[in-house]
């Protein structure tokens, strides 16, 4: 396999980190942080490049935060000017390993996303009687560093970019702690607890490093279980085939490799089925002829267009704001055989205008 070196001068270049700030600052020109570091954009990008190059660069700590939808988890952010640097160092290595993910990989990638993901899976629901579904526990706050730090050496081998995926791992070291539940492997003392371990959630490079991490298993899937029928996003990935019995040994033989990452899978979720039943994927459940919503992603989306009406009826939410979260919902719901589910959400309260 390849490595590169010399490529920490194409991640400190003023050109890259301008484009990185551009990237970081979509769609977020109105938060306070994003506005105090334009304000004097180009002395806060020479002075970040300086750091970097003299390598005295340090993230600040995380601004965690939960969220309960679609389910509990605890989203850490970063600091803006941290996430300048990690859309730096994305930019440059991200297409370094984009060659080697198999096209059947999902999650945050160009051309990819979870409307992609639904077609391939219900494309093999048709072609395939059998499903094996499968989802890692607790991924995020599972995936270790040193195991991390293997995969992403194999292919980058210049020692400042390494260094510097080192500063940003380690800026997340012990963020996710109250997240895990201590899972142990074969081999395991007494200091495996201690193993440095945990991606914060709502990082870019978090992003992209889950599916570094994931992608030695994609490679077994495909070249050592010559599964056909195969696709992952994030940690949820599914093996379609018209025998029960291979899927079932299969589902060892992942349950092996993903403890050799020192990942463990959700056992009761991890099972067999007859695609006939759908498959509960992305917020569907997949059939081969048809696709419906989770009645749980409905009956979300039904409770938060009260409260925009609320909102609106205050005075709190602009009908620019409320038709752009509407239409965000739309565009996700109309994937699936959604269009009596949106009439009747859409048309139950009406909207009026406030008296001046």
């Amino acid at each position: 396999m390849k490595t590169y070196r010399h490529l920490y001068q194409e991640v400190v270049f003023f050109g890259n980190l301008y484009m990185a700030h551009l990237e970081a600052a979509r769609g977020k020109r109105g938060h306070s942080d994003v506005a105090a570091f334009e304000f004097n954009l180009e002395d806060n990008l020479l002075q970040l490049q300086e750091e970097l190059q003299a390598q005295t660069y340090r993230p600040a700590p995380y601004d965690s935060f939960r969220i309960a939808d679609p389910k509990p988890r605890l989203i850490s952010a970063a600091d803006f000017r941290d996430r300048v640097v990690h859309h730096a160092l994305v930019r440059v290595i991200e297409p370094l390993f984009e060659r080697r993910f198999i096209p059947d990989s999902y999650a945050n990638r160009i051309g990819k996303g979870n409307h992609r993901a639904l077609d391939r899976c219900q494309e093999f629901a048709r072609r395939y009687r059998y499903v094996l579904q499968c989802d890692v526990r607790q991924f995020f706050p599972s995936i270790d560093h040193t195991i991390l730090r293997g995969i992403l050496a194999r292919v980058i081998a210049d020692p400042d970019v390494v260094w510097l995926m080192d500063c940003i791992l380690e800026s997340g070291v012990g963020v996710l702690n109250d997240e895990y539940d201590m899972a142990w492997f074969p081999g395991d003392d007494l200091f495996a607890a201690n193993r440095p371990r945990g991606l914060p959630i709502g990082n870019l490079t978090s992003q992209f490093w889950a599916n570094c991490f994931m992608d030695p298993l994609d490679h077994f899937v495909k070249r050592v279980l010559r599964c056909k029928g195969y696709l992952r996003f994030v940690d949820d990935f599914l093996l379609f085939a018209d025998d029960k019995r291979t899927l079932w040994e299969w589902k060892g033989a992942a349950q092996d490799f993903t403890a050799s990452l020192r990942l463990a899978l959700h056992e009761r979720e991890s099972t067999v089925y007859p695609v006939t039943n759908g498959i509960p994927f992305l917020g569907f459940r997949v059939y081969p002829s048809h696709r419906r919503l989770k009645r749980a992603n409905g009956v979300a989306f039904a409770r938060r267009l009260h409260r925009h009406y609320a909102a609106l009826a205050q005075g709190e939410l602009t009908y620019e704001d409320l038709d752009r979260r509407i239409q965000g919902w739309v565009a996700h719901a109309v994937h699936g055989d959604t269009y009596g589910l949106r009439r009747s959400l859409l048309s139950k309260t009406p909207v009026l205008r406030r008296n001046p």
